[in-house]
């Protein structure tokens, strides 16, 4: 709740009807669609379409979701030490920032903004 009361405002209107789920692990289907070794190694997931690919003429399509991964998440924290809630705050970021369809460049951005800073020029990228 606390990362995603962090959300800048502009950007969080557009999170009504993404849910977020908890689970203690990827599930093996997820496992396999990603390619991952271990479940150890998938914090978070977005499932869905990013918003600049929608479209009012798509078929129904589930709801976009957000996945967190409770126990790949507090292996993190164990290993780096970093606070829990600013690791966890920055798994829901990077997952929603993926609904927007971000780069890694405007996700950096954002996270940068939450923190209190931004590009040079005041806006996200």
């Amino acid at each position: 709740e606390e990362a995603l009361e962090a959300i800048p405002a502009r950007l969080a209107r557009h999170l009504a009807g993404v849910g977020i789920l908890i689970d203690d692990f990827p599930d093996a289907t997820t496992c396999e669609e990603m390619g991952l070794e271990s479940e150890w190694d998938l914090t978070g997931l977005y499932r869905g379409t990013p918003l600049g690919h929608k479209s009012i003429d798509d078929p129904a399509r589930p709801p976009d979701t957000i996945h967190l991964y409770r126990m790949p998440i507090l292996l993190e924290w164990i290993e780096t030490g970093v606070d829990l809630r600013a690791l966890v705050r920055n798994v829901v970021v990077h997952e929603i920032a993926h609904h927007f369809g971000f780069s890694d460049a405007e996700i950096a951005a954002l996270e940068a903004e939450m923190e209190g800073g931004t590009d040079e020029d005041g806006s996200l990228g």
